[in-house]
């Protein structure tokens, strides 16, 4: 089967529907917000009660994260106008301004698994060092490198302090880009109008103390699912002058393959293989085309106990053409 063939198939399933469109809207927005709600009445009589809810509200709010990130690749719906009108409306209790996030990420479909990759902003998810190149460093540069790769920093430390304090401000946007600069602030603007009614009437304190952990466990959720869909131990890294298309989405990017309820959870990210073989394919329909795919050119499955030892390969080793631990580097050198 040629690549040109497997786009093709592949595109068979970016078409949009209203109807999974609305559904997803309905069964997305719905149960977060209840537990939104759960958290302020259970508040009042426990607040480490209401701390435990924060765990399946996070999980909730990935699931509404996939259709702004949908709604960024035009996707989710056929219209324009509707995808930026939801992909604004998830932005406000995601805490990621749509503009600037969906651009940012476009950087990444377009230069994936690129040993050479160069582009991109602040994004340490989407970029590799090769062992030697490691080794070549000093070692002050290497302890600043792998200071933020570490997992406990680069998957619970770091996401929060992304989705809360970084995406504020356009810290990495250039500034030619002056709508999705634009669009940050806008959504700051959007957000104080939200909360600052909350806060009047119930208090500063109770409104932090329910949303900031519900976006600390989705950011770090999310930002855990991102990571392993490209670093796996699978995964193929390419320099550029080898890198291809289709090979980089289907050996470079992860079949997640997980229980149905985090599959409904992470609104299907999990076959993110094919995501990357085609955007254009709504998250409702990644499945179908998985499905089809898989009798055309099979890809390995990654199941979740690997997935979670997998933010710990941080390094491509190209002696024996896979992704290594720092300490690996270290007995290679």
């Amino acid at each position: 089967m040629s690549d040109s063939e497997i786009r093709r198939t592949a595109a068979t399933f970016a078409r949009s529907s209203w109807g999974s469109g609305v559904v997803q809207l309905a069964t997305s927005f719905g149960p977060f917000l209840a537990a939104c709600v759960a958290m302020y009445l259970v508040y009042p009589l426990s607040p480490w009660l209401t701390l435990a809810l924060a765990l399946p509200t996070g999980a909730l709010l990935v699931r509404v994260f996939i259709i702004q990130h949908d709604c960024g690749h035009g996707s989710f719906f056929a219209s324009r106008r509707a995808n930026v009108a939801v992909g604004r409306l998830c932005s406000l209790v995601t805490l990621t301004p749509f503009a600037n996030w969906s651009r940012q990420h476009g950087r990444h479909h377009g230069d994936w698994n690129n040993l050479d990759r160069s582009g991109g902003g602040a994004d340490i998810y989407s970029a590799c060092l090769t062992v030697q190149e490691y080794l070549a460093l000093s070692p002050w540069q290497r302890l600043l490198y792998r200071l933020p790769r570490h997992p406990l920093v680069a998957n619970l430390l770091l996401p929060p302090l992304v989705f809360l304090l970084l995406y504020r401000v356009p810290f990495d946007t250039p500034r030619e880009w002056r709508r999705e600069r634009l669009s940050v602030h806008l959504t700051n603007l959007a957000l104080l109008a939200l909360f600052a009614p909350l806060v009047a009437l119930l208090g500063w304190q109770e409104v932090l103390l329910i949303h900031v952990p519900v976006i600390a466990v989705s950011s770090v959720l999310g930002v855990w699912l991102f990571s392993v869909q490209h670093r796996f131990e699978t995964a193929h890294w390419s320099p550029r002058s080898d890198w291809q298309f289709v090979d980089a989405a289907l050996s470079g990017s992860s079949w997640l393959r997980l229980p149905a309820t985090l599959q409904w959870l992470t609104g299907n990210i999990g076959f993110h293989h094919v995501h990357h073989l085609d955007p254009r394919v709504p998250n409702y329909r990644l499945r179908a085309a998985h499905e089809a795919m898989q009798s055309l050119r099979a890809t390995p499955p990654l199941d979740l106990g690997r997935a979670l030892t997998a933010p710990w390969l941080t390094l491509w080793d190209e002696a024996t053409g896979r992704l290594v631990r720092f300490r690996d580097a270290r007995n290679l050198a």
